[in-house]
């Protein structure tokens, strides 16, 4: 019928493209933020280490622990002799590159 939209089109039509693109755009932010969450336990990591919190503590020997699991591959990469540096360097080399690769794949994957 004249007028009327196929839905047998074979490119999918424009619906499709839209969906296309939204689920991109879904799936980049899920990248973006995965990635911004590891930096944000590394950074917190380093930051309690710094300030001397209380290893004892619950919430201190989670991010410790969540921050060795995400830093698994970069531990002892440096071996300074002021130990603060050392933290730093090592769960600080991680974060930067799950936020530059986390953040280079999401865009990315918005632009596909």
């Amino acid at each position: 019928m004249p007028g009327q939209h196929s839905y047998n089109h074979p490119t999918g039509g424009p619906h499709r493209r839209e969906r296309n693109q939204a689920t991109a755009r879904r799936t980049a932010l899920t990248v973006h933020t995965i990635a911004d969450i590891a930096a944000g336990f590394l950074g917190l990591w380093i930051l309690l280490y710094l300030l001397e919190a209380n290893s004892a503590n619950v919430f201190v020997e989670f991010v410790h622990g969540t921050a060795d699991l995400l830093a698994w591959w970069s531990q002892d990469i440096f071996t300074m002799d002021t130990e603060g540096l050392r933290v730093l360097l090592n769960y600080g080399l991680p974060a930067v590159l799950y936020l530059l690769v986390g953040h280079g794949i999401a865009a990315r994957v918005s632009r596909a």
